[in-house]
């Protein structure tokens, strides 16, 4: 609508004419119409588009969503909704969306699917998890499922069929970071950006790459409270355009820049003495320690100035404890990935900004309990999982991809067959495509539940239609929201499943009755939130009232007279397990390969619009990223006698792909960068299959030695233009 279309449907053009005066008498002559009944329903739910989680209001016109809004009572994500949020409109309404249960009938990967009935596709699920669980014991049958409040069903039935192989989508992008905070303060923290003074984001980018509340507080903070922003990030990045200092570091060296903050902060005694005493272990080993890792050392690797690291320590620890390393989420970065993010758990622990304004926040309460059961036990079972004791400290309910992968493949220390998939596509994100399609191969029999056909799906056996999040019954979860909130949010349908869509627990449920294990999951959504809430009886009724419940919990102060969960029941800068266990105590800086002659750095990140996978074949959020370019380097790209635009090809030790280049200053010259999730293989992507480059298939397979982290971040290109 043009502005003066606009001005006619209100009647301001005709009014107007009258003149000033006219208008004015006229306005105050007119009759109120009578207000019309709003044509649609306004129903609550909470977004699915990423793991957020935001509050939203629906519009539901005839039994169709015609608009989602922000709930404005939603606290999490202060009122607001992204793009990608209005965007889950078009998950449920796209043309390329799974209708029906479908089998394989050609090649993995072919493409030729026979449409069968529900009845048929659950029998057959049921059915080749049970010649599995015979032939290979339950151990031989591997589950994996993504951020979903359906998929806790993926692991009860897990358990429930004997089966220890449990890996999810975190182990690929976070838990070294999970792991290293975990270890330092016995829980991973939340941090309170809206209220800190100074904060320095590494390896994280808030503004493009959206977390709630953060990215909201985040610009409340630089642009209304006075709070500083130092962004280190090897491109210029929109959260680098927006910081009061922007530092290009060197890849992989982060850790060198945070052990020199430590230098400067101990050898001028700038931390609280007192916190120190009372409320950290470890501070002589750790003033040791650091001694070698001088601003001048650090400046060496890293390329910040000395005298620059050295400022920002003294301001750091002014503004503490309203001042942080901001945690970050996405760790999938280096081989040393947990002793990175522990370093910066550690400048925190200097800082003092442990359970304290502009800090560093504990957990909530949020009032949930969880739903117990008793799993039976087989005698006739492997000892442990797959991928068991191949790296020290890997999260047991999260496991290692990377690692189970390597173990599938080698048959180490024994063999899985079975593959059952749920709101994950390890095909396209995790590295080096080719190792998982080679170990879909291996599988007798995969089973992939979504609402579209990822290329995991492409590869499976038997795909099962799932229902959108705006389609189905979802249990309670309970969010927590940094300062903002702890609250809990539930799902109801807002309209009628499309197609022959059905819900993971349906499907679960239906598998388990065909199996023995109907007790299992013998219960609906609702009664499994009652049990959920059996101690705040009144949050479901707040919950139809107002889309989320708020269980009012202390916001700081929450360990007052509480210990640690650590050894020492302190914030620990030594770590006394990591010693016991043969792992260093304190971080140990090793310097990053340095980028061999002609090639660059590939890294990865993330975009306001993209979510992995998952929403490159929405076509309202494709309008903003209609495909991936290459960042590279003006001066690299001069000499490489690329220009803005051209073809090129990437190659690297485990694949080769083409795209365009994009050329700029806001890369380093030994870098390069490209959004994930494009040139899908398979054909039901209309958008994403055969457009741009897969990073996947670039990327190689190294992983965190201490969780089996997926380590993003090693891999080496080469760049060459294409000719015509």
């Amino acid at each position: 609508m043009s502005r003066r279309d606009f001005f006619k449907a209100t009647g301001l053009v005709a009014a107007g004419a009258v003149g000033g005066p006219a208008l004015l008498g006229g306005l105050k002559k007119a009759q109120a119409a009578p207000m019309a009944a709003p044509a649609w329903d306004s129903m609550f739910s909470a977004c699915d588009m990423c793991f957020n989680k935001c509050g939203l209001i629906a519009r539901v016109e005839n039994g169709v969503i015609k608009k989602l809004d922000p709930n404005p009572k939603f606290l999490k994500s202060r009122g607001m909704l992204c793009a990608r949020g209005n965007a889950g409109l078009d998950q449920v309404y796209d043309p390329d969306r799974l209708k029906h249960p479908l089998l394989r009938k050609g090649a993995r990967g072919e493409g030729k699917w026979q449409r069968i009935p529900w009845d048929e596709a659950i029998d057959m699920a049921a059915q080749k998890m049970e010649e599995v669980r015979k032939k290979y014991t339950p151990c031989g049958h591997l589950f994996s499922a993504g951020t979903d409040l359906h998929s806790q069903f993926v692991g009860r039935f897990a358990e429930v069929y004997g089966s220890f192989n449990v890996t999810s989508h975190e182990s690929l992008c976070l838990v070294s970071g999970n792991r290293a905070f975990l270890d330092t303060y016995g829980e991973v923290p939340f941090p309170d950006v809206l209220n800190s003074k100074y904060i320095v984001m590494a390896g994280a980018n808030r503004f493009e790459a959206l977390v709630t509340p953060d990215s909201i507080d985040l610009m409340t903070a630089i642009r209304e409270n006075g709070c500083k922003l130092v962004t280190l990030d090897p491109r210029y990045t929109k959260t680098a355009a927006l910081s009061d200092e922007w530092y290009p570091i060197r890849p992989g060296s982060d850790m060198a820049f945070m052990l020199a903050l430590a230098h400067v902060i101990i050898g001028e005694k700038l931390y609280d003495p007192q916190w120190i005493e009372e409320k950290t272990y470890g501070l002589e080993q750790l003033a040791e320690h650091v001694k070698q890792y001088t601003p001048g050392f650090a400046a060496e690797e890293c390329g910040i100035p000395a005298e620059d690291i050295t400022r920002m320590a003294r301001e750091l620890a002014a503004a503490a404890p309203a001042a942080m390393i901001y945690p970050g989420r996405r760790t999938s970065d280096y081989e040393d990935s947990t002793q990175i993010r522990r370093s910066f758990a550690i400048v925190n622990g200097l800082l003092g900004n442990w359970d304290r304004p502009g800090g560093l926040l504990a957990a909530r309460q949020v009032g949930l309990k969880g739903v117990s059961y008793d799993a039976p036990w087989y005698d006739e079972n492997q000892d442990d999982r797959i991928d068991a004791h191949k790296v020290p400290m890997m999260f047991e309910h999260e496991g290692s991809f990377l690692v189970t992968r390597d173990s599938v493949l080698a048959e180490d220390p024994y063999p899985i067959k079975g593959w059952f998939v749920y709101k994950t596509n390890p095909m396209g994100t995790a590295p080096n495509r080719k190792k998982t399609i080679e170990m879909m191969n291996k599988m007798d029999f995969v089973t992939v539940v979504d609402i579209a056909m990822s290329d995991t799906a492409w590869y499976a056996d038997l795909v099962l239609p799932s229902q959108s999040y705006l389609e189905r019954t979802d249990p309670c979860a309970g969010l927590q929201g940094s300062v903002a909130c702890a609250c809990v949010v539930k799902r109801d349908p807002l309209i009628k499943s499309l197609y022959e869509s059905r819900s993971l627990f349906d499907i679960m449920k239906g598998i388990a009755g065909k199996m023995d294990l109907g007790e299992y999951f013998d219960f609906t959504i609702e009664e499994f939130r009652k049990k959920q809430t059996r101690e705040i009886p009144e949050a479901l009724e707040v919950m139809d009232r107002d889309g989320v419940y708020y269980n009012p919990s202390k916001v700081y102060g929450i360990y007052e007279g509480r210990i640690y969960k650590t050894l020492s029941k302190k914030v620990e800068l030594y770590n006394q397990r990591y010693e016991q266990m043969g792992l260093d105590p304190m971080p140990i800086y090793t310097p990053p390969t340095k980028v061999p002659k002609n090639q660059f750095r590939l890294v990865l990140g993330r975009d306001a619009a993209v979510t992995q996978t998952s929403t490159i074949n929405n076509k309202l959020l494709n309008e903003f990223n209609p495909t991936n370019t290459l960042w590279l380097n003006t001066e690299a790209a001069g000499k490489l006698g690329i220009a803005d635009g051209d073809l090129v090809e990437v190659t690297s030790p485990v694949g080769r792909q083409e795209l365009k280049a994009e050329v700029t200053d806001r890369i380093r010259k030994d870098t390069v960068y490209m959004l994930s999730g494009y040139n899908t293989l398979s054909t039901m992507q209309t958008l994403s299959h055969a457009n741009g480059a897969s990073i996947n298939e670039l990327l190689d397979d190294d992983y965190d030695t201490i969780t089996g982290n997926a380590s993003m971040h090693t891999t080496f290109v080469t760049v060459t233009r294409k000719v015509a």
